[in-house]
């Protein structure tokens, strides 16, 4: 079984999917618009460029999302994707891009669990948690 997040963007979902392929150094493996289905005539014509589905797999874990139709979109909020790794300096990489034009609601340093965390809304809109799997030292 895998659980996979799937997120929702308000028209900048392929954008979004190309910065976090680069940031996390992962590969954008399908991104489909509308415009690429059969459905393409049933779709409004500005809407024919916005994606219908997109995966990005980081490792062995995978990353979807598409854009939420104007009237199904909602603001993202109960949740976080949550990053792992091993060392406290690519914590810090990842956590710096994602925080970069968004929001830091917990201050990336150490805690007590962890030698390096923190929790940003990225630019997009997307709540994140970037963790260090190292464990804290304790004093």
């Amino acid at each position: 079984m895998n659980l996979n997040p799937y997120l929702l963007f308000n028209g900048n979902c392929a954008e979004a999917f190309k910065f976090y392929e680069r940031l996390l150094g992962g590969k954008i493996v399908m991104m489909q618009t509308h415009g690429e289905t059969p459905a393409k005539d049933h779709v409004a014509p500005d809407w024919r460029g916005k994606i219908i589905h997109v995966r990005l797999e980081v490792g062995d874990q995978a990353l979807m999302g598409s854009d939420a139709p104007p009237e199904h979109f909602s603001k993202p909020q109960g949740f976080s994707v949550s990053i792992s790794v091993a060392s406290p300096d690519e914590a810090q990489r990842i956590f710096d891009g994602l925080a970069e034009n968004g929001t830091v609601t917990m201050p990336f340093g150490k805690t007590f669990w962890s030698p390096a965390f923190g929790m940003t809304v990225d630019r997009y809109g997307i709540p994140w948690m970037v963790n260090c799997e190292a464990a804290a030292a304790t004093t």
